[in-house]
This record gives structure tokens, C-alpha cells and sequence, in this order.
């Protein structure tokens, strides 16, 4: 087993064609240790230089409403009729108050909400 930092982009791509041979190793093999050590380089490497960002808190409701079938009316029931299309625009931020109740109503994560 030669296993070394992971600092460039080289040194990502040849680590994943590795992972990629090592992929059905036997487990507790030789080869599944590398594998292993492996995958926890690779995901080291990732989070330093592919960082997943929050989502944009007005995507995150619009995505929730799709995945249970609201539309705009029913969420204009959880923040408030006369302000929902102006959220939904971006033309007016949430209040801590509006927050909690998609939280509690939608199950939003807050860290979402908050962006």
C-alpha cells in the first residue's frame, strides 16, 4: 500500500481511478484497508476544495412545496397571505418568525431558511 496526502487536482483523479479498481475489494483485505484510507483522502480533499454550499433559503421552500405538492396559496397559509409573493420574488427577506413556522410546518431545516 503506497498512500500519500491528496494536494492536487492530479492527485484527486489518480485517487479515484484507484478507489474505482479497489471498488469490490474482499473485506478485511489488504485492498479494502487501502480503500478505506482512500475514500477518507478523498472526502478530506472534497470538503477543502468542493465545498457544498447552503441552498438559497427561497429554493429550499420552493423545492419542499414541490416535493408535497403546496402551491402558493397553501403556503400563504403557514406565512401570511400578503406577503408570500413577495417572498417567493425575493423582494422581501423572512422574518425569524416566518422561519420557524416553515420549520415547524414544512420541516425545512432552519440552517436553510436562514441562508
Amino acid at each position: 500500500m503506497n498512500i500519500k496526502p491528496i494536494k492536487t487536482k492530479e492527485d484527486y483523479q489518480n485517487a479515484l481511478k484507484r478507489v474505482e479498481k479497489l471498488w469490490s475489494a474482499k473485506a478485511g483485505s489488504k485492498a479494502s484497508d487501502e480503500l478505506d484510507v482512500l475514500v477518507t483522502l478523498i472526502e478530506h480533499y472534497e470538503e477543502n476544495n468542493y465545498p457544498i454550499l447552503p441552498p438559497d433559503p427561497i429554493e429550499a421552500i420552493k423545492f419542499r412545496m414541490d416535493q408535497i405538492g403546496l402551491e402558493q396559496k397553501d403556503l400563504a397559509k403557514i406565512i401570511g397571505a400578503n406577503r408570500t409573493s413577495e417572498i417567493l420574488k425575493k423582494k422581501r427577506n423572512l422574518t425569524l418568525g416566518m422561519i420557524r413556522l416553515l420549520h415547524i410546518n414544512l420541516g425545512i431545516p432552519t440552517d436553510s431558511l436562514i441562508g
